[in-house]
């Protein structure tokens, strides 16, 4: 692996592990459990209903239950005789279990034959199940003013000794609700007073199964609702009551009989029941139903979504380091979107949970911050560079830095030299700061021509220029454009004459010396000064070729190696040979009269 790509793998995962890092941290507070959590009711949504498969009826205590049986004379709560006498109807059809999610822990106000009879026929139904409650209170001390808390107590309130003697069986009904109050999971046993504490549905399904002591965990379940409001079967208590039900319509099922009205308050939003809310009882019913067709949700631990985070969040800086913005933007979108519909693919057929929050947090997040880093580098990149390069050429360089290093290399070249004649004559005529103010206006006037052209301009040593063609970003035309940069600059001079023989009394001539060949170019410099240039023979006979254009009478002097790059674009007429310091061979130098196609 070259150092360039060890570099970038080493910025991918110093970036990916550190804004990763930052989202875990940021997921193990609890900040994005609300959102998933309403991210988890957004899948139901999209799953949409499906039909119970489990026998489960609903016998509800609603409204037109109350209205109903207001004429029997009795307000709620209603004598249990009537539960008495709802049991043994529902008998007649042989249903499978009775569950009544009803809490019977206190004495019947109507008196002790009430719970009597209530009692007698829970035994003659042999299949009914009772509700019990955890309850929570705090311990005070003993002789402390105030009574200062020194702990918690919990508490199983169960049924009356008179009626779960004859049940078979009692479980609690609490509910396990969420941060937000939704009911999304339960739990299906509790340690209370050092052993395991079934729950209503626990009972049941254990009764309908078979199965004793399957479940022994305080873990709680994730149910898997079926539906809104009204999935399961729902029949009025009052319908069965009066017999206008028939009890064949419960052969073989497990009836659950619990409060439907408002006014008891047994209402809880769930996933498919925001805004409408759910009956405690349906909510039972979606457990029960879940347990026995075993389809509880399942969600992958901690740690898998942890790694899930990490492993997206490298994904983006990777990203971010690779693409330019707006694709890697659209890569980091559709990845989301793909992870996104695989969570849902999962949840719908495979009933697994994924967590869609943290993992797109952090997507989205390592992207935005390795762009906003590479937008600070490209900037500080271009304040430094834009001395040398032209916007657009600079541009390609931030760009793409891979496929133009600045680091030293051979290349071929087109080198340009300019300089002012007879520069220090004319500043020795006028004060200092009107030198540097004219030279300022015509350094800038030739250098917008040679970023005009695509040229470099390597350095000014007072007032010559020095310039590269074809380096760093290479194309074939580099000589013909430094011969178009040198006549676009004794354009410019000549414009410019005027107002310096106004001020300074002398007419304003530049020579221009240009040569193609092999140079050395890259970052050179010390330790405290690094400066893009080029060095070579190339550049030292193109600064002599220069140096002549006076001698020669020539306002452009180019060599034959930049002549046999331009053939047929450029009219050129032949100075002859020349002797150079520092070579042996005499050099072919030619003048470049205009553009072969120039009107």
């Amino acid at each position: 692996m070259h150092a360039p790509d060890r570099k970038r793998l080493r910025r991918i995962f110093r970036w990916g592990l550190a804004v990763g890092s930052v989202v875990v941290v940021v997921a193990l507070l609890g900040t994005f459990d609300g959102p998933e959590l309403k991210a988890l009711d957004a899948r139901f949504l999209l799953r949409g209903p499906q039909q119970p498969a489990s026998p489960i009826v609903i016998v509800a205590i609603d409204d037109n239950s109350f209205q109903e049986l207001y004429e029997r004379g009795a307000q709620w709560p209603w004598p249990r005789s009537w539960h008495a006498e709802l049991i043994d109807r529902l008998s007649r059809g042989r249903p499978r279990l009775i569950g009544f999610d009803i809490l019977f822990t206190e004495p019947s106000r109507f008196g002790p034959q009430d719970d009597r009879a209530f009692a007698d026929a829970i035994r003659r139904a042999g299949n009914v199940v009772l509700a019990a409650h955890l309850s929570w209170g705090q311990i005070a001390a003993e002789g402390t003013e105030g009574g200062s808390v020194v702990g918690a107590k919990e508490s199983l309130d169960l049924p009356l000794p008179l009626l779960r003697d004859q049940a078979a069986g009692y479980g609690f009904v609490n509910m396990s609700p969420d941060t937000d109050a939704f009911i999304r999971r339960a739990q299906i046993t509790r340690s209370h007073q050092g052993r395991p504490e079934p729950s209503f549905v626990t009972r049941l399904f254990e009764l309908a199964s078979g199965v004793q002591g399957k479940a022994q965990t305080d873990e709680p379940v994730l149910i898997n609702f079926r539906g809104p409001v009204g999935t399961f079967p729902t029949i009025p208590y009052y319908q069965v009551l009066l017999g206008e039900v028939g009890p064949e319509t419960f052969a073989g099922k497990i009836i659950l009989v619990g409060s439907a009205a408002p006014s008891l308050q047994d209402l809880f939003p769930t996933p498919f029941a925001a805004q409408q809310r759910m009956l405690g009882v349906e909510i039972q019913a979606n457990l029960l139903e879940t347990l026995l067709q075993k389809i509880a949700l399942i969600h992958p631990p901690l740690l898998f979504h942890l790694f899930v985070v990490m492993v997206w969040a490298l994904v983006a800086a990777c990203i971010g380091f690779l693409f330019r913005p707006l694709k890697g933007f659209g890569l980091v979108a559709g990845l989301s979107l793909v992870y996104g519909l695989a969570a849902v693919a999962a949840f719908v057929w495979f009933r697994v949970w994924l967590d869609i929050v943290a993992p797109s947090t952090a997507l989205f997040t390592t992207y935005g911050a390795v762009v906003l880093r590479n937008y600070i580098q490209e900037e500080g990149e271009k304040r430094r560079l834009s001395r040398y390069f032209s916007p657009a050429v600079l541009d390609e360089i931030v760009r793409h830095p891979e496929k133009m290093s600045l680091g030293s290399a051979r290349r071929r070249a087109t080198i340009l030299f300019s300089d002012i004649r007879g520069f220090t004559s004319i500043s020795e005529q006028l004060p200092p700061e009107e030198v540097v103010e004219l030279l300022r206006e015509y350094l800038t006037a030739m250098t917008e021509i040679v970023f005009k052209h695509g040229g470099v301009v390597d350095k000014f040593i007072g007032d010559a220029i020095m310039a590269l063609y074809g380096v760093p970003l290479s194309y074939e035309d580099h000589a013909a454009r430094a011969v178009r940069t040198a006549l676009e600059m004794q354009a410019q001079t000549a414009a410019l004459a005027t107002r310096w023989a106004d001020r300074c009394g002398a007419p304003l001539r530049i020579g221009v010396g240009i040569h193609t060949g092999e140079v050395v170019v890259g970052t050179m410099g010390s330790a405290q000064r690094l400066e893009y240039t080029a060095i070579g023979d190339t550049v030292n006979l193109t600064s002599r070729l220069e140096g002549m254009t006076k001698d020669l009478n020539a306002s452009i002097v180019i060599s034959q190696d930049t002549k046999t790059e331009i053939e047929g674009l450029f009219d050129v007429r032949r100075l002859g040979q020349v002797k150079v310091r520092g070579r042996e061979t005499p050099v072919e130098v030619y003048t470049v009269v205009t553009e072969a196609n120039a009107d």
